[in-house]
């Protein structure tokens, strides 16, 4: 049924009523089966499209049954007018005599003129009925627009399908202008949308979101009706529907990416129709411009699939220039392209020869450096051990220079990266000895720029591959040649280590030690450092004359300097007094403020202390009574003081121990300590174990 057919002619009010509500109750009467079932009647046209509809959706490539919406309805009628009336002025006008100008065919409907034609008769053709889309966007009546929307919903209150395939048809008919090429490769990436003025952008955008739930099927009608509408000549043009597509996944781009294995299928199923792939390509291209992780996935999923076919090859790397161009932030694309989409990725865009042309080889190349860091991810340091294997297994000495060189540089950047990769390579090194023996010449080339990080675990590899060489050359001549290449680069990476080794810092300090022995050794040989021999060798080379006179200078400059600071101290310390002066006074009175609060927190452990000083004085200069007096300090430490008491009173009674030559009251100060704390002190018993077990 093509969308773009007129509303029906001058009919009388009854009768058009009188159809229209029987073809809406025979379409309300079947809605809820999803599929489209075919008509009972027969309609004009009707014997073409009969049958029973089956019970599920029908697939994208299926031709339509019967009339889904409101418009579909109403052009089937402008259909079946059209046609009687094209019958009945067959019928009623005579053919125009000989020589006379044929006249033109009366209208129907009781001889009114002036009027058009129906838009779905022979005499108006709706192509180019405008010369720009711009224009035909200026001429939208939008309160008829929303007139039919307002009918479609009263009509189909809850079929919300209905109302979007509506608005749809209504823009694809209205929007009549010259087609483009399927992709609009000369148009910016939102055109046609762009040109949408706020108020149309409202009213579809309200629509949209009032059908939130079938906007998957209303996607699948959009794409399934531009086909149809490919295979018709001349064909309406298609920049309604593409307005719908484009608001549709503005807002809500994962609707595209929800089945892409079945659009591949049915771009594979028109692989003979380069219009319709693109067109396919193009819709499902949509969500990338405002999702950079639906765009991959887009990519990844259709057109990468279709890399290589001439006809789509295009556009499917111009999309992704466009996608990443538009995208410079790749971090919401990070995890999408794996080791499985990556290298037949760099296939495409180093090997030569293959499906692209050299200029899209080389478009894709300079894609290449952000599809790795794609690739690669957020942390490559742990993710670059999993594509060491695939990088080692194609670094053939045969394979092209630009593919050898960017496999070298990607293998030394995983083992420059990720420590994992050092131990990949020493399970698969028997296997792949000429890969092997490539990337050992390698780092033999870039040795200085190699950072010290790598030249370390580059030299424990190698050191167990020159033993794996020996292990291999004794086993017998199987792969000779390789591991002779092998052999051959370790050696040579072996002597790049020990030249490069030299401890410049070590050697810089031995020959200082040494300069300053050999003078020492002179000047007490010879009694002063004017009669040593160093001091002639000074003053005959003119070394001497010249440290003499700079070390005046810098006394000279010096002395001068402590004058400057000498006569200038004082004025700079008065200004510095003057401006940091009352902070630094603020401070002090803060911190006066400080202690006087502390004090007063801490006056019932200072009442305390001023009370037990006393005692604890007179316990120190009375050694005899002193355990007597032993209990009560040594308590009200451990009671008072719990955070320090353990270690302030094992001092004071060590102290005291030392003093009195007892150990009475050392052990009573250790049950203290275990009353107190639970548990027995270790410090205090490795103590008192050395003091006792030491000399006297």
């Amino acid at each position: 049924m093509r969308a773009g057919r007129g509303f029906g002619g001058p009919l009388r009010l009854r009768r058009r009523r009188r159809r229209l509500g029987a073809m809406a109750a025979a379409v309300l009467g079947r809605w809820e089966v999803v599929g489209k079932p075919g008509r009972r009647g027969g309609a004009a046209g009707g014997g073409g499209r009969g049958g029973g509809g089956p019970s599920g959706r029908k697939a994208l490539g299926a031709p339509s049954a019967v009339p889904e919406s409101l418009l579909e309805l109403r052009l089937d009628k402008a259909a079946v007018t059209s046609g009687r009336r094209r019958q009945q002025s067959k019928d009623e006008v005579p053919p125009p005599m000989p020589g006379q100008p044929a006249s033109r065919k009366a209208p129907a409907g009781g001889g009114k003129s002036g009027k058009k034609a129906p838009p779905g008769g022979d005499q108006a053709p709706k192509q180019g009925r405008f010369r720009s889309l711009e224009d035909a966007l200026k001429a939208l009546d939008l309160s008829e627009l929303q007139k039919e929307l307002d009918k479609s919903l009263s009509m189909f209150p809850e079929n919300p399908s209905v109302w979007v395939k509506d608005l749809a048809g209504y823009l694809n008919y209205k929007l009549q202008a010259p087609k483009s090429d399927p992709t609009l490769s000369q148009h910016p990436h939102d055109y046609p949308y762009c040109l949408v003025n706020k108020e149309l952008r409202s009213t579809i955008k309200s629509l949209l979101s009032k059908s939130a739930g079938v906007l998957e099927l209303f996607f699948d009608h959009c794409i399934y009706t531009m086909l149809q509408e490919l295979d018709k000549t001349p064909g309406d043009s298609l920049h309604g529907y593409r307005i719908c597509i484009q608001a549709m996944l503005m807002d809500r781009p994962k609707v595209a990416t929800m089945n892409l294995s079945k659009y591949l299928e049915l771009l594979s199923s028109h692989q003979s129709r380069p219009a319709k792939c693109l067109t396919i390509m193009w819709a499902l291209g949509q969500p990338g411009f405002t999702d950079l992780t639906e765009g991959l996935k887009v990519w990844l999923g259709i057109m990468f699939p279709v890399l290589g076919i001439k006809s789509l090859s295009p556009y499917a790397i111009a999309y992704l220039d466009r996608l990443l161009l538009m995208h410079p932030n790749l971090t919401k694309g990070f995890g999408m392209i794996g080791p499985k989409d990556f290298f037949p990725l760099m296939d495409f865009a180093f090997m030569p020869n293959n499906s692209l042309s050299p200029s899209l080889q080389e478009q894709l190349r300079q894609l290449y450096p952000r599809l790795k860091v794609l690739a690669f991810g957020a942390k490559p340091e742990t993710t670059l051990h999993t594509y060491f294997p695939s990088f080692l297994s194609r670094a053939l000495p045969s394979c092209p220079l630009d593919m050898q060189k960017e496999l070298l540089n990607c293998l030394a950047e995983g083992l420059r990266l990720d420590p994992l990769s050092f131990n990949v390579w020493r399970q698969l090194y028997i296997k792949h000895l000429p890969q092997s023996s490539l990337l050992l010449n390698h780092f033999v080339q870039t040795w200085d720029s190699t950072s010290k990080k790598v030249r370390k675990s580059l030299q424990e590899t190698v050191h167990s591959f020159k033993v794996t060489n020996e292990e291999l050359t004794m086993k017998g001549p199987n792969s000779e040649q390789d591991v002779a290449a092998c052999r051959a680069a370790c050696k040579n990476l072996l002597l790049k280590m020990k030249a490069s080794g030299l401890p410049w810092a070590r050697l810089l300090l031995v020959a200082l030690v040494f300069t300053a022995g050999f003078l020492m050794h002179d000047i007490r040989t010879h009694g002063s450092f004017e009669a040593s021999a160093s001091a002639q060798v000074l003053r005959s080379s003119g070394i001497l004359s010249a440290s003499q006179q700079a070390w005046s200078r810098v006394s000279h400059f010096s002395g001068e300097g402590y004058s400057w600071l000498e006569a200038n101290m004082p004025l700079y310390y008065s200004r510095v007094a003057t401006v940091l002066g009352p902070n630094l006074e603020l401070v002090w009175a803060k911190t006066n403020e400080t202690a006087a609060y502390i004090s007063g927190k801490c006056s019932a452990q200072l009442t305390w202390l001023s009370d037990n000083l006393p005692r604890f004085i007179e316990w120190l200069q009375t050694p005899k009574s002193a355990p007597s007096c032993l209990h009560a300090p040594m308590a009200g430490v451990l009671h008072h003081l719990p955070g320090v008491g353990e270690n302030q009173a094992f001092a004071l009674c060590l102290g005291y121990e030392i003093y009195s030559e007892s150990s009475v009251d050392f052990m009573l100060f250790i049950q203290l300590i275990v009353v107190r704390n639970g548990s027995f002190p270790r410090n205090v018993c490795i103590i008192y174990i050395i003091y006792t077990i030491g000399p006297t």
